[in-house]
């Protein structure tokens, strides 16, 4: 449509009306002459070209000289904003308002920094309700006072949405229903009143159309909507940060609202103890709701809407969530953040859910099964909460890997916060062996290791003979002891005898005939101590060895291939041997009857294979020209003085 020259002009000299107002400051008078000319001139050429719009084009605000009025802070053909409004110049800004009527392209009017009474302010609204204004909101509203019934006409209205933030009431004393009638009645789909101390808001008295209702930082308490059954449309309902303390009184406020799709309740005063009271009140549509920054505990489960599909209790003090309490069967989200839950909740009442956010709160070894037991879930947040990095976090390491990304957050958000050693360590950066973690293999492995020492001490045992030297060694100390306690004229004296003869039956002849005749009989005369004369009857075998040992001189072993397949022949040898260490002397005597081939000597025999590697042993010469001085050299060996006793004169 070609617009005509008088609206070209007309649009022109508006706007030079607006610029000289901003730059140059005309004076009131002036600017309301011109105003009400261009205005009436701009409205007829309107109506012939029918186009219904005021075109008012980012004029950014402007103060008159003689008197403060409005300073316009956004104007363009849409929208219209305008502060300071005051008891001075409402009838001003109702005239100009009162040029937008229904049909003119201004659909969003804010007005901020009112100072104005009750009656001045219903008037600007009742005349915005008749405006082509959809959406009003008002902003530092102050000084309203003289508050009173009001016959406000809500027929005929353009308007969708009303937000009014930080209203101030300076009436101490006026009647409640005066001012809540007016707003609980309005028949808009949209209203917010936050930040103002609202106390209270009435039921609407009819069916109202509203569908959203915020109400936002308010001192609202549980009395709100009891028993209200006008709400049949709203879908969302904003309570945030009021003063609700009970979540049962919150779920019969639900119960009227049959449409009611979304209810934010969080940072308020609310409970639930759980003692039996019904809380199954909830509006069936309900498929929202936010609790979170509250005081509940684990018996919120109880007092839960079953068909809610998002769910936020964020910020309470749940440590548990009970099985088998809440069946919600339809819920998808479930916000568990900033709690003081220990382990990831399962899903046995939870079957649809999808997302779930449990992070910051005191979990240090989440349960690994968690994605088993809610196979739908897609999201995990669980970062943020002190981990124990130890092997039963293992596990849940590895479900990360199985999962394919299902945790968010990951790796940043998951951090070791205990032990001291680990904190500060991604969880994706620790690592413990398999052995180290897994409680099975580690007892089969110690067992498998502890079986392998048994058998190998055993075989030591068995290829060392040490049970023999552990018997011996048992058999000695007996003796010892018994000594010690005998009294002193029972050990009889000292070094009886030169030497004790240790030799093997089979080797008996030689002893008899040879040694024993050569030593005791002609020049030197050495007393012998043999175990065929001198054992004591009574005694013990291992006693009368032990005993022979210590009271002869020196000890003297026969040796040969018979004298290592002799048990008793090692038992004297390993006496003689302990002497020789626990006395430090030089008493004994090897005489080598037989060469003894290395094979033939058994393990056990280790004493011997080590005496006769490092001691020097006689050799029994087969030649008779030498047994003169192999005699000689055995005296020598043996030659010490004796005491003479009793038993020796015997």
């Amino acid at each position: 449509m070609t617009l005509n020259t008088s609206f070209l002009r007309n649009v022109f000299l508006y706007k030079c009306l607006f610029a000289l107002t901003f730059w140059n400051h005309v004076s009131l008078s002036v600017e309301d002459e011109l105003f009400t000319s261009v205005s009436n001139n701009f409205q007829e050429d309107v109506s012939k070209q029918k186009i219904m719009s005021l075109p008012l084009l980012y004029t950014k605000s402007y103060q008159s000289k003689a008197n403060v009025d409005w300073v316009v802070i956004q104007n363009t053909t849409e929208s219209l904003s305008l502060s300071e409004i005051t008891d001075h110049n409402v009838k001003k800004l109702i005239a100009l308002l009162s040029n937008f009527r229904q049909g003119s392209r201004l659909t969003n009017l804010t007005l901020t920094n009112m100072s104005v009474g009750w009656n001045n302010l219903m008037e600007i609204f009742q005349t915005i309700w008749h405006t082509s204004v959809e959406y009003f909101n008002t902003n530092n509203v102050t000084q309203l006072s003289d508050v009173e019934s009001y016959d406000f006409d809500y027929s005929g209205t353009s308007m969708k949405a009303l937000t009014m933030k930080k209203i101030a009431i300076t009436d101490m004393y006026f009647t409640q229903d005066d001012l809540y009638k007016i707003f609980a009645n309005m028949n808009i789909t949209d209203m917010t009143i936050a930040d103002s101390e609202m106390i209270h808001m009435l039921c609407p008295s009819d069916k109202s159309s509203f569908r959203y209702l915020n109400f936002q930082k308010n001192d609202l308490t549980d009395f709100l909507f009891q028993k209200c059954d006008n709400l049949l449309q709203l879908e969302t309902l904003i309570l945030q940060k009021n003063k609700f303390e009970s979540l049962r009184k919150v779920s019969f406020m639900t119960s009227g609202m049959k449409s009611l799709k979304y209810l934010d309740m969080s940072n308020n005063l609310l409970r639930h103890d759980g003692a039996d009271v019904p809380c199954q009140w909830w509006a069936e549509s309900l498929a929202e709701l936010d609790l979170s920054s509250n005081q509940l505990v684990d018996a919120v489960f109880e007092c839960l809407p079953v068909n809610v599909k998002k769910l936020s209790l964020q910020n309470n003090q749940i440590s548990n969530v009970p099985s088998g309490v809440a069946e919600l069967k339809s819920l998808e989200e479930l916000n568990l953040a900033s709690n003081r839950l220990a382990d990831l909740p399962g899903c046995s009442g939870f079957t649809s859910l999808q997302f779930l956010n449990i992070e910051m709160n005191l979990i240090f070894t989440p349960s690994a099964d968690f994605f088993q037991s809610c196979p739908r879930v897609r999201e995990l947040q669980a970062g943020h909460n002190p981990f124990k990095c130890s092997c039963e976090l293992q596990a849940f390491i590895r479900l990360e890997r199985r999962s394919g990304g299902k945790l968010f957050g990951w790796p940043a958000a998951y951090v070791c916060e205990y032990p001291e050693g680990l904190r500060g360590t991604e969880l994706k950066d620790f690592h413990l062996s398999l052995l180290a973690c897994n409680t099975t293999l580690l007892l089969v492995t110690a067992l498998l290791l502890t079986l392998l020492l048994v058998a190998a001490v055993a075989f030591l045992c068995i290829y060392l003979d040490v049970p023999w030297y552990v018997r011996m060694t048992w058999q000695w100390t007996q003796t010892k002891r018994r000594a010690w306690h005998n009294p002193a004229g029972d050990q009889g004296a000292m070094l009886q005898f030169h030497a004790f003869i240790s030799y093997s039956e089979r080797d008996s002849l030689w002893v008899k005939n040879e040694l024993i005749p050569n030593l005791e009989r002609g020049e030197g005369c050495v007393q012998l101590c043999q175990h065929e004369r001198n054992f004591i009857p009574g005694k013990s075998i291992v006693e009368n060895i032990i005993n022979c040992i210590e009271k002869s001189y020196k000890s003297i072993f026969v040796l040969s291939p018979n004298f290592v397949q002799s048990e008793w022949c090692h038992y004297e040898l390993y006496f003689a041997h302990h002497k020789l260490f626990s006395e430090n002397s030089n008493s004994l005597i090897l005489i080598l009857l037989e060469p003894i081939p290395p094979y033939l000597i058994p393990a056990r025999y280790h004493k011997l294979k080590a005496l006769m590697a490092k001691r020097t042993y006689m050799e029994w010469p087969k030649e008779r020209s030498k047994h003169a001085l192999f005699w000689a050299n055995l005296r020598a060996a043996i030659n010490i003085n004796l005491p003479i006793s009793s038993e020796v004169n015997e």
